[in-house]
C-alpha cells in the first residue's frame, strides 16, 4: 500500500539585514526613538527655566504632569485612530503636531505657554506612542513571531536615553544660551522630516468605519483578569514613578544636593537610566514574565535604597550606581508585569485592559511628581526625594514578593516568551 507523503512544512521567510522589510520596520523604530528623545528633551532645561521665570518647583512638575495628563487623555481617545484611517496619516499628522509643540517650549515666555507646550506634546506623544506601536507590529518579521513588543520597550528607552544625552551634552557645549535653539530647532527639523519620510512605508492598516466611534474613551477589566491586574499594580506604579521624578526633578537634585551645576551630569543621569534599561529589555527579552518581574522589582528595590544613601552621603559617585541599578528595573519591571496580563487577557479585551494599563501608569508617572513639587517649599527637596525613593523601594519590595508568591501558576499563568 502507498503511503501519502507528509504534507511540507512551510517555513517563515527570513529576511537579510539590508532587505526592505527590515528597513521598514527599523525606520518605524527610529521614529519611536525620536519621539522619545522629545519627551526628555526639556528636563535639563527646567533648572534654567525655574531660575529665568522664578518658578516654585510645584510649577516645574505641573508642567511636567501636563505632558503626562495629555498623553493618558490621547491615548485612551485617538489610540485606536489609526485602525479606521490608517497609520501614515495619523504619524503624519501627530509629527507634525509634536513639532509645533517643539517650537512653543523653545519660545515659551510663560508658565501657560510652558503648559500649552507640553499639553500639545502629550497629544502628538499618546497618539505616536499606540500609532507606531502598532506599525512595529504591522511590520513584525514573520521569523520572529513576537519580537514587536520587544523591540517597542528597546527603542522608547533608547529613545530617551540619547535625548538625555543630546540635551545635556548640547548645553554643556552651549553655554550663551544658545543650547534651547540647537535642541528644540533639530527636534523640530528631525519631526518634520519624519512627518514626510513616513510616507514612504506601504499602509498596513485598511480604512473601516467606526472612526468617530474609536475616540470614545474605553478601559475595563474582566473579571478573568482583575487577579493578574492586582498582582501588577505595585509594578507598574514603581516602574513608573522614579521616571517621572527623574525627568522632571532629577536636574534641580543633581543641582542642589549634590553641588553639580554641570547639565552634561544632569543629562547623563537620564541617559544611564534609560539606557540600561533598554540593555536590560534586550537581553531578558526572551525570559520568562516571572524572572522579568522579579529581576525588574528587586533592582528597582535595591537601586531606590542605594539612591537615599547617595543622598544622605551627598555622593555624586554613588548617585551614579543608584541610577545604573535602578535602571534595569525601569526597563524590565513593567513589561514582565504587563506578560503576565497578557496571559490571561482574551484578545478581543486587549485594547480596554491595555487601556486601564495605563490610566494606572501615567498616573503614577505624573501625579506623585506633583505631590513632590507640594512637598518640596513645606520639607525641603532633600527630605522630598528621600520620601520619593523610600516609597518606590517599598512598592518595589511588595511587587517583588507578590510575583514571588504568586509563582507556581497558583494564581495566574506565566508566558515563556516576549
Amino acid at each position: 500500500m502507498e503511503e501519502t507523503p507528509a504534507p511540507a512544512v512551510q517555513l517563515a521567510p527570513t529576511y537579510a539585514w539590508w532587505s526592505r522589510e527590515r528597513w521598514r520596520l527599523r525606520l518605524v523604530l527610529i521614529a519611536t526613538s525620536a519621539m522619545m528623545a522629545g519627551a526628555s528633551a526639556p528636563s535639563p532645561f527646567y533648572p534654567v527655566i525655574q531660575a529665568d521665570f522664578g518658578f516654585a518647583p510645584v510649577m516645574i512638575t505641573v508642567v511636567f504632569a501636563a505632558y503626562a495628563v495629555a498623553l493618558l487623555a490621547a491615548l485612551l481617545t485617538a489610540g485606536a485612530h489609526s485602525d479606521h484611517i490608517g497609520r501614515r496619516p495619523v504619524i503624519c499628522a501627530a509629527f507634525v503636531v509634536l513639532a509645533i509643540s517643539m517650537f512653543l517650549f523653545w519660545h515659551a515666555d510663560s508658565a501657560a505657554t510652558l503648559i500649552l507646550s507640553r499639553v500639545v506634546q502629550g497629544i502628538a506623544s499618546g497618539i505616536l506612542l499606540s500609532t507606531l506601536s502598532a506599525t512595529v507590529v504591522d511590520l513584525e518579521l514573520p521569523h520572529k513571531p513576537g519580537s514587536a513588543s520587544s523591540w517597542n520597550a528597546i527603542s522608547a528607552m533608547a529613545g530617551l536615553a540619547i535625548g538625555g544625552l543630546f540635551e545635556g551634552a548640547t548645553l554643556a557645549v552651549f553655554v550663551d544660551g544658545n543650547g534651547a535653539a540647537v535642541v528644540f530647532g533639530t527636534l523640530v527639523a528631525t519631526y518634520l522630516l519624519l512627518a514626510g519620510i513616513i510616507w514612504i512605508l506601504p499602509e498596513t492598516s485598511a480604512r473601516r468605519r467606526g472612526a468617530w466611534a474609536s475616540l470614545l474613551p474605553r478601559a475595563a477589566l474582566p473579571r478573568e483578569v482583575r487577579k493578574a491586574f492586582l498582582f501588577a499594580v505595585p509594578a507598574f506604579i514603581a516602574s513608573w514613578a522614579p521616571g517621572g521624578l527623574y525627568l522632571s526633578l532629577g536636574a534641580n537634585i543633581i543641582t542642589s544636593e549634590f553641588h553639580s551645576s554641570s547639565h552634561l551630569v544632569s543629562g547623563l543621569i537620564v541617559t544611564m537610566l534609560a539606557g540600561a534599561g533598554g540593555l536590560a529589555g534586550f537581553f531578558m527579552r526572551n525570559r520568562s514574565a516571572r524572572t522579568v518581574t522579579l529581576y525588574g522589582t528587586i533592582s528597582l528595590a535595591v537601586g531606590s535604597t542605594l539612591t537615599l544613601v547617595a543622598l544622605t552621603l551627598t555622593s555624586p559617585a554613588l548617585s551614579c550606581l543608584a541610577v545604573i541599578i535602578p535602571g534595569p528595573g525601569f526597563g524590565t519591571a513593567f513589561p514582565g508585569a504587563l506578560k503576565t496580563i497578557q496571559a490571561v487577557v482574551k484578545p478581543e479585551a486587549n485594547a480596554e485592559v491595555m487601556a486601564a494599563v495605563f490610566v494606572v501608569c501615567y498616573l503614577a508617572f505624573g501625579l506623585p511628581v506633583v505631590i513632590a513639587g507640594v512637598l518640596v517649599p513645606a520639607i525641603g527637596l532633600f527630605a522630598t526625594a528621600c520620601w520619593y525613593g523610600g516609597f518606590v523601594a517599598l512598592l518595589a519590595l511588595c511587587a517583588a514578593l507578590l510575583r514571588w508568591f504568586s509563582g507556581g501558576g497558583r494564581h495566574f499563568a506565566d508566558t515563556q516568551s516576549a
